[in-house]
Parts: structure tokens; C-alpha cells; sequence
């Protein structure tokens, strides 16, 4: 099945995080795929798998990037498919700076921004897959199954504690 996400990160040392949401796809059954290229050292082969991804069948691009945190926004330049930034931590501001830079792009050229780290990678998936739900009935029933699920977690984990009481 021809992927309908793509994950890009800037790093290898991105992995360990983007993991993360390759596994809320892979949970919903999103066809994905991953990828490292970067704004600054990759410039063109950035520009060409953005250029190419809605060719491909990719729907929503999830983006990743730390400190300057540039990738998003210059993948969001490049197509008008939705783009989900992630903000990677570390650095000497533990990824406050790549936030800000996420999210701060100019009037007209939008990305969705996510928390830092590993919660912002399994948002970023499950806002996609809230998008690709739009057009698709049995996704978007997974997506309630699985908030009812984390509901019922929740209730369980309260019962468990008052019992303790």
C-alpha cells in the first residue's frame, strides 16, 4: 500500500523520538514513510521529496527538526499538503528554540505545531490521522474507539487508586 504520511527528520538522532509516531501509524494502520533530509545539508533532496510526496500518494507530511529548527517550514514552503512540525529536544534551551521556531512561520505558510519531544511525535500522528479520518469513515471509528479506549484506562486507574484508599 503507497504511503499516505511522511515523516522527515532532520537527524538520525531523531529516530528514537520519531519512532514514536511511526508506531501511533502503524497502530491505526497508516501506510507511512521515513526519511532524514535535511534544510541546511540537504537542501535539494529536501525540496524533492516534498516536491514529489502528493505524486506519491502522501497526504500529510509530519516534520521534525531541533535547535533552528528549519525543516518544517521549509517543507511547508514547498507544498500545500498539511504539515505537522515536531520540536526535538536537547540543545542548550531543550528544544524551546526549535518550538519557537516551529511555530512562529510567517502569515500563509502554516504548520501544525506539536509539543516537544516524544508527546509532540504521537500527536503529530494522531493529528494526521484525524485529517486522513476526514475522508474516511473506518479510520475516523478507530480514532473514537481509541479515545474510548483511553478513557476506560483512565477509569480503571481511578477505581485501582480508591480502592487503595
Amino acid at each position: 500500500m503507497n504511503p499516505k504520511v511522511l515523516i522527515v527528520m532532520g537527524s538520525d538522532s531523531d529516530c528514537p523520538v520519531m519512532e514514536e509516531t511511526a508506531k501511533i501509524l502503524e497502530q491505526f494502520a497508516i501506510p507511512y514513510e521515513m526519511r532524514i533530509a535535511s534544510a541546511h545539508r540537504t537542501p535539494q533532496k529536501t525540496a524533492a521529496l516534498v516536491e514529489g510526496a502528493a505524486d506519491r500518494g502522501i497526504q500529510v507530511i509530519i516534520a521534525a527538526a531541533g535547535l533552528a529548527a528549519h525543516l518544517p517550514g521549509v517543507v511547508a514552503a514547498g507544498t500545500i499538503l498539511p504539515v505537522i512540525g515536531v520540536p526535538m529536544g536537547g540543545g542548550p534551551l531543550n528544544g524551546v528554540d526549535a518550538l519557537y521556531a516551529i511555530v512562529q512561520m510567517p502569515g500563509g505558510i502554516p504548520v501544525a505545531t506539536t509539543a516537544i519531544g516524544k508527546a509532540g511525535a504521537k500527536n503529530a500522528a494522531l493529528l494526521a490521522a484525524q485529517i486522513l479520518a476526514l475522508g474516511d469513515a473506518e479510520l475516523s471509528g478507530k480514532l473514537l474507539a481509541y479515545r474510548q479506549q483511553m478513557a476506560t484506562e483512565v477509569e480503571a486507574k481511578d477505581r485501582k487508586l480508591q480502592e487503595r484508599r
